[in-house]
């Protein structure tokens, strides 16, 4: 019989973001064991029980955004009740959150059951600790309690042990299909009317204005395609018209990875110059796509973006940077550099950040865990 693994997440599927993803592309790849996962419901409409690959997931709360802070109180209480029937062989915390306190309420009435905490923070870890400090010491003894830490850079390691954390710490990244964004072209996609694509929740973190804002130290046949949803798409939005940019730039909306593949496909620099950033998937996704990458050197970026080597690295905040490091790809005269450094990062995504090697990590992780 398939050992049970117990999984809390704040939000999960059809809510996406970095850590949801991962949690589908993990679970789907350990066949070995059976997953339930409690999250918050979050967005009215969705069901408070449903099957999602292979995981049974169960949504606490309304529908609403208060939702996760009911996780939070009720969520261990909801957990214990369904191990009296399924008998939980592990409790898996994905990110130091709402869900994080959750587990933390389960592991402090059933201690002999292994807790693994994973870390895909991804905001200003300022702010994380800003929003958490409600929990008071419970968020700290999260750090302190958990049987195992895996996290997703350096970056955040470093934050673990700053926490609190004595178990051990270690670094899993997140992961591409490489399935759906390998590619084996043999020279780079720079068509007459160039265009930056970037795949991004539309938040201040990621630094879309600044993005926005580099096309006015472009070329005015540069074009911007924007992928993806948030709370700052209308301020994005009226950026661009007030530049007189809203002809050179379009948002896309939500795209599946199929249609994201597509667009990098025709697109000729991938940038997002964040000002935070736990890893960044979809910097990983252009690079297995042979699209040069453009980013700034914060958070967990430094562990796959050296500058000149795997990709190019533009100042945080400086739109006149992030226009400098797309003239450069974009040069003909540079394209043999630039030809180097694309062909780095995609060995590089094969080497280290291939899902079905990370899945093998993980399984390892549970292995010490479990028995």
């Amino acid at each position: 019989m398939r050992k049970r693994v117990l999984i809390y997440s704040t939000a999960y599927l059809p809510l996406v973001g970095g850590a949801e993803l991962a949690v589908k592309e993990l679970t789907d790849r350990l066949g070995d064991y059976d997953f339930d996962l409690i999250t918050a419901k979050i967005k009215p409409g969705l069901p408070s029980k449903e099957q999602v690959g292979r995981v049974t997931v169960y949504r606490l709360g309304w529908g609403w955004g208060l939702d996760k802070f009911w996780l939070a109180m009720a969520g261990g209480r909801f957990g214990r009740r369904l191990h009296r029937r399924s008998n939980y062989y592990l409790i898996w915390s994905i990110m130091a959150s709402y869900s994080g306190l959750a587990a933390l309420n389960f592991k402090n009435r059933h201690s002999k059951v292994p807790l693994l905490l994973t870390l895909q923070e991804g905001d200003d870890l300022k702010t994380v600790e800003r929003k958490m400090k409600l929990a008071g010491r419970r968020f700290r003894q999260l750090f302190a309690q958990a049987d195992y830490v895996q996290t997703i850079s350096h970056y955040l390691a470093q934050w673990a042990r700053r926490m609190g954390a004595t178990a051990k710490i270690e670094v899993v990244p997140n992961g591409v299909d490489l399935k759906t964004f390998g590619c084996q072209q043999e020279k780079l996609n720079l068509p007459v009317e160039p265009a930056i694509f970037t795949a991004s929740r539309l938040v201040y973190k990621n630094g879309l204005d600044d993005l926005i804002k580099s096309l006015k130290f472009l070329p005015g046949d540069v074009n911007l395609r924007i992928a993806g949803s948030g709370p700052e798409e209308f301020k994005l939005k009226n950026l661009a018209g007030e530049l007189a940019l809203d002809a050179r730039v379009r948002f896309l909306g939500n795209l599946s990875p199929k249609q994201v593949a597509e667009e990098l496909a025709r697109a000729s620099v991938f940038a997002r110059p964040s000002r935070s950033e736990g890893l960044g998937n979809s910097f990983l996704e252009a690079m297995a796509a042979g699209v040069p990458v453009v980013g700034t050197l914060v958070g967990g970026i430094p562990d796959f973006l050296a500058p000149g080597e795997s990709g190019f690295a533009a100042e945080p905040d400086n739109p006149e940077s992030i226009a400098g490091q797309i003239k450069f790809i974009l040069d003909p005269a540079n394209q043999e550099k630039v030809w180097q450094v694309v062909n780095n990062a995609r060995a590089l995504v094969k080497q280290q950040y291939d899902w079905d090697k990370i899945a093998l990590q993980i399984k390892g992780i549970f292995a010490f865990l479990i028995e």
